[in-house]
């Protein structure tokens, strides 16, 4: 473990981004403008210059904090030893694709230095470099030479491959007669049995059905802890398969690197990231304008009517989600999420008991309350994840959501008969079921 396969030092990546284009009213105003764009143009290209001759971005410059750019990563520094898998944790935007893409020499860095001890394969997008016109078996070798992999070896491993991804039967079909599952399934197969000694995987084991979902999990387990000194680096926003897989994690928020250690205490971190007010049972939002409906609060209310975040087991809890709608809109969906230690519990929609809540809405603000399944819930710290949107069809749109936003801890009772629910015991839940025992059965001769 002492020796280093991937060494980050004060890594950094700055994009350029577009700016709005400058609308004029009047012909004068054209014009002037038309006059004045070199002088624009010298200004943007002065900025992006001085952002890629910094070497530390901690250091401001009078163009650092300029609006057409955009710090991906801001000097992040950490290192993987052999053989350890690292998970990558943070929101969206947080830099983790644009770090992966650095260390798989997709893109290059701003400023610092990323030293790679090993061959490396990177798992970023499953299926680039398919062909349509051609075979499920020819695509295997395309596929399979684009990650790196040599044609003896593709001979080799060909028979695993096939085996694995269940397309047997269709092997000599193009691959435009395919389903998107079946490409996704042949696609992952050739890239889960590739023998780098560094791995860098980006959240793509979410493939296919549930069966084949575990057969990938138990491949990316097998090559995590198969003892070849397999050095992983893996993406994915399931906290309980980064908690299954990983040894280690790194958070990245705003594309700085915020904390480093034991994924357990990783992922505790990520989620206690959010909400300043759950020490009330409160917490509130600040309003888009370009949503048609926005969570301005989320509350979570005991049995007394009072705010809080720990109650006893079995005991009352209700959450109060107050919402605007902005405009009217028709198809309004709301939905709640729970989460315990990163594992998803369930996810329940307004509608599951009344489709008629599509119905559409008024400008206004409204007050939704729903009552938490605290009978079913074990002793522990739980999250809640609140999701609003329109409905059309199949798909959600003008979408808002806040990830685990608020927690509440639901504490062991003192009551001795309950002792078997604590918080050692195994999964997500505590079920009292009506057990019988002591049942006679009549004796039968066979």
């Amino acid at each position: 473990m002492a020796d280093p396969a991937i060494l980050v030092e004060n890594l950094s990546k700055v994009y350029r981004i577009g700016s709005a284009e400058e609308r004029h009213e009047t012909l004068s105003g054209a014009a002037l403008g038309l006059l004045s764009a070199p002088l624009r143009n010298l200004h943007r290209l002065r900025s992006l210059d001085a952002s890629r001759s910094l070497r530390r971005p901690n250091r401001p410059t009078p163009n650092e904090h300029s609006d057409d750019l955009l710090w991906a990563l801001r000097d992040v520094s950490f290192q993987v030893h052999r053989g350890e898998v690292l998970g990558v944790i943070g929101r969206n935007g947080a830099g983790k694709s644009t770090l992966l893409k650095i260390l798989s020499r997709v893109a290059s860095p701003s400023a610092g230095r990323v030293t790679m001890f090993g061959r490396v394969s990177s798992l970023l997008e499953v299926g680039t470099g398919f062909h349509p016109e051609l075979t499920g078996r020819e695509n295997v070798y395309l596929n399979g030479t684009i990650l790196g992999m040599r044609k003896a070896e593709i001979d080799r491993k060909f028979d695993q491959i096939v085996d694995f991804s269940g397309v047997s039967r269709f092997l000599d079909t193009p691959v435009k007669r395919y389903s998107s599952g079946m490409k996704v399934r042949l696609a992952f197969a050739v890239a889960a049995h590739l023998e780098p000694e560094i791995l860098i995987v980006d959240e793509v084991l979410a493939v296919g059905d549930y069966e084949f979902q575990r057969r990938c999990l138990g491949k990316m387990e097998d090559v995590a802890r198969g003892g070849e000194g397999r050095t992983v680096l893996f993406v994915s926003h399931n906290m309980g398969m980064m908690r299954s897989l990983c040894n280690r994690a790194i958070c990245l928020r705003q594309g700085e690197l915020v904390f480093e250690g034991a994924v357990a205490d990783c992922i505790e971190y990520y989620e206690n990231a959010n909400g300043a007010s759950q020490d009330v049972g409160i917490v509130r939002f600040e309003e888009e304008e370009t949503k048609s409906i926005n969570i301005l609060e989320v509350k979570l209310i005991n049995s007394t009517g009072r705010c809080c975040t720990s109650i006893d087991q079995f005991e009352p809890l209700d959450a109060r989600i107050t919402y605007r709608v902005r405009r009217p809109v028709s198809g309004r969906n709301l939905s709640i999420a729970l989460s315990y230690k990163g594992e998803r519990v369930f996810v329940s929609f307004d509608t599951d008991m009344n489709p008629e809540r599509l119905s559409s809405r008024t400008p206004g603000d409204y007050e939704d309350v729903v009552a938490l399944p605290t009978k079913l819930l074990k002793a522990g710290l739980f999250s809640i994840t609140v999701t609003t949107g329109t409905v059309n069809g199949h798909n959600v749109t003008d979408m808002q959501r806040f990830e685990n936003c608020l927690r509440f801890e639901i504490r062991e009772t003192a009551d001795s008969t309950l002792k078997s629910y604590s918080p050692t015991r195994p999964g997500c839940i505590a079920v009292r079921l009506p057990w019988r025992s002591g049942c006679s059965v009549e004796k039968r001769t066979v």
